[in-house]
């Protein structure tokens, strides 16, 4: 037990479609290619991942990045998912990951090949 709580736990790297993830250093690659992501941006993305085809709803979402006082907030959230598909989307027009869920939220999904 003591040797276990001596080794620093290590964050995986979550791999979804050509998006690789590194929860513990903050870094996004998209088909390899590294991307520039805000914090608020990191923490959406992960959130996102971490529940990856789960329907997630607006106030969950706000509050787990933004906070509980941001619950009602939902501009944030548009205006963060817009900016996070257009560095994550082949074609942030037509999302293949970040799906919205007309009236409820989002759903991040792996892409069908």
């Amino acid at each position: 037990a003591a040797l276990r709580r001596a080794q620093p736990e290590t964050q995986p790297v979550l791999q979804v479609g050509g998006l690789e993830i590194d929860l513990e250093n903050q870094a996004v690659r998209n088909d390899g290619t590294l991307l520039q992501l805000t914090p608020h941006e990191f923490r959406l993305l992960r959130l996102f991942a971490l529940n990856e085809g789960k329907l997630l709803t607006h106030r969950k979402i706000l509050s787990e990045v933004w906070g509980a006082a941001y619950q009602t907030e939902s501009h944030y959230l548009h205006v963060y998912v817009s900016q996070l598909r257009r560095k994550i989307e082949p074609d942030p027009a037509r999302p293949r990951y970040l799906l919205t869920e007309t009236g409820v939220g989002y759903r991040f999904v792996a892409p069908k090949s």
